[in-house]
Formats: C-alpha cells, sequence, structure tokens
C-alpha cells in the first residue's frame, strides 16, 4: 500500500497547477451545492463518494477542499494508478489494490485511521466506489463496499461520520472549451444507532449516485443552471479570441450584434 506522504509546499504548489490546468482545458469549473455542506460540525469527519468518469477527479477534489472546505483531504486511488502518479500522495493520497484481496482489510483500517485522527482540521476521504473510470451514463452503476467497511470501521472508533454525495459532469455548451459541473447532495449522518450494515448502505449509495447523476443531467440539459457558482474561468478559447479581434478590426460589427 501506498500511504500518504503529505507535504504543505507540494499542496500548495498543486493547487496553483491544478487551477492552471482548468483555465486551460475548461471554459469553467462550476458548483452547485445543497444547503448543510459548508455547516457540517468540523469535529466530525466526513466521506465525499462520488462518481468515476473522468481523470480530472482527483484534481477537482483538491480544487473544492481549497475552494469550499479547507479540510484535511484524504484520496483513494486505485494503486496501479497511483504507482504512476505518485505525487498525489503528496496532497494526502493512498492506495488500494483490487487486484490483491488480502490487502484490502489493511487499506480500509488505515482509511479509518487517518479519519478518525485528532486533527484541528476536519478530516475528509474523497473516494469512488466505482473503482475504476466509466462513463457517466453508465447504469446500473455498480459499487464496491469498501466505503461502507470504511464506515463501520469508523464507528467502531468514534459516534458517526458524515456521507456526502458528489457528482460530476462535462459538457460543451456554448464555447469551445467544455464546461465541468460539480454537485454536492445535503450532508447525510451515519451513526451507530442508524447504521444498517455494508450491503445496505453501499445500495443507498449507489442508488443516491444514480439520481444524483440524472438530476445534474437534466439541470445541464435544461440550462438550469443558475444557481451553479463558477470557481474557475478558463483562459480564452480560439473562437473567443477570433470575436474580440474582429471587434478591433470591426467594431460597428460587434456593436450590432450586443
Amino acid at each position: 500500500m501506498l500511504k500518504v506522504r503529505r507535504s504543505k509546499l507540494y499542496t500548495l504548489w498543486f493547487g496553483w497547477y491544478s487551477r492552471r490546468q482548468f483555465r486551460r482545458f475548461f471554459n469553467s469549473v462550476r458548483v452547485m451545492m445543497q444547503t448543510g455542506v459548508q455547516e457540517m460540525d468540523l469535529r466530525t469527519p466526513v466521506i465525499f463518494y462520488a462518481n468515476h468518469a473522468y481523470w480530472w477527479d482527483g484534481f477537482w477534489s483538491q480544487l473544492c477542499t481549497e475552494e469550499f472546505f479547507h479540510q484535511r483531504l484524504h484520496i483513494i486511488i486505485e494503486f496501479q494508478q497511483l504507482q504512476k502518479h505518485q505525487f498525489f500522495t503528496r496532497i494526502g493520497a493512498f492506495s488500494l489494490d483490487q487486484s490483491r484481496p488480502r490487502t484490502l482489510p489493511a487499506t480500509l483500517s488505515y482509511a479509518a485511521e487517518l479519519l478518525s485522527d485528532h486533527n484541528e482540521r476536519q478530516n475528509a476521504l474523497w473516494i469512488f466506489p466505482q473503482g475504476k473510470i466509466e462513463h457517466v451514463d453508465k447504469r446500473p452503476l455498480v459499487f464496491y463496499k469498501g466505503t461502507a467497511s470504511i464506515v463501520s470501521r469508523l464507528l467502531e472508533k468514534i459516534p458517526q461520520v458524515y456521507l456526502v454525495s458528489v457528482v460530476s459532469r462535462i459538457e460543451y455548451l456554448d464555447e469551445q472549451k467544455p464546461e465541468l459541473f460539480l454537485s454536492f447532495r445535503e450532508p447525510h449522518l451515519v451513526s451507530r444507532v442508524n447504521y444498517a450494515g455494508a450491503d445496505t448502505l453501499t445500495a443507498s449509495m449507489r442508488e443516491m449516485t444514480e439520481g444524483h447523476l440524472d438530476e445534474l443531467s437534466r439541470k445541464v440539459q435544461r440550462r438550469e443552471i443558475d444557481d451553479a457558482l463558477t470557481i474557475v474561468k478558463g483562459s480564452a478559447s480560439v473562437n473567443r479570441k477570433s470575436e474580440a479581434l474582429q471587434c478591433l478590426v470591426h467594431p460597428g460589427g460587434c456593436r450590432d450584434r450586443a
């Protein structure tokens, strides 16, 4: 297992680098967030569980942590991928190896230890229960039980943990570059009293993610995105640069379009 090797300096650099990459490759990054997500009790750890449809997922989890939460970030990444991109361990990533089932209990226990560790900031774990990148519109989703197993181990140490559904979707709308949409659902507090077991929790998370993805898809298709907060605005694309040049050459035409 590749463990966390956190570096404050590297985390600062990666925050700058990831924003630069988002500005380069996207027209915008927009976030929709339900009430309660930013009002969580900081003494209670949180697990953000998300669909896994894009290479960018590790980047935007760090982006949202900086923009909204300032938590102590942890991310679970498949061993083969993290081995190729070990720089992610410097921002809080550790590995899970599905090809070696005997190593899974130690990894899940390690995750529970990280989340229950005393810290001034809220401990947060970002996890992708699909375990691999799959198309955003694939149904039904298949979720592994790892998240629920972490919750089970965690509840042996502390009384409760938040679960927050997060989904992402990349769409081309009116610009040459695509838009990245992120949506956060209201936190669900899981305690020793209401925890119904790994199978039940995994099924509930899968159903939540499917409904959440479908809701985001409908909003984007209908352009019901006025409530989305733009946290990164991309650099001008070729079409915008071309339009700006035309306005300089033919200012009258620009006034007519306005």
